[in-house]
């Protein structure tokens, strides 16, 4: 009984001396965790900046049904390729998972405004870049 005592003490002591000041601050959490985040600094990299080096492939992309879909959607995060253009190499998706996030049927998208297909059906397994260029889909 007496080592229970001491197991529960000791739980108690450590939970007082790990137990951030600002615990519960804004219910339960650590309430300095929102000035912690709200410090950083947003790494995004838009479009523009993207067609500086890519206009080709901007000026492709403006002309056709995805021209308001940001690059980042596809192609992932862009700062630390802007950053460094040698080591960082943008991501160039594979397989259909990119396209079908959007184009998979889905009755809880407007089909009018997102062309939506029956993967299964449409593709037969076939990756969608074998057919379609996402830069210019309509072809």
């Amino acid at each position: 009984m007496l080592a229970f005592a001491v197991f529960i003490g000791l739980m108690l002591g450590l939970k007082y001396f790990l137990t951030p000041d600002s615990w519960r601050e804004y219910g339960p959490y650590r309430g300095k965790a929102l000035t912690e985040i709200a410090d950083k600094v947003p790494k995004y990299v838009d479009m523009e900046t993207c067609a500086m080096c890519h206009d080709s492939i901007a000026e492709l992309k403006n002309q056709g049904l995805h021209k308001l879909i940001q690059c980042e959607l596809c192609h992932g995060p862009g700062y630390l390729h802007v950053e460094d253009d040698e080591n960082n190499k943008m991501k160039i998706p594979e397989g259909s998972g990119v396209c079908i996030e959007c184009h998979a049927k889905n009755a809880a998208r407007p089909d009018k405004i997102i062309k939506q297909v029956d993967v299964a059906e449409h593709s037969e397994g076939e990756e969608c870049i074998n057919c379609h260029n996402p830069h210019e889909p309509w072809l």
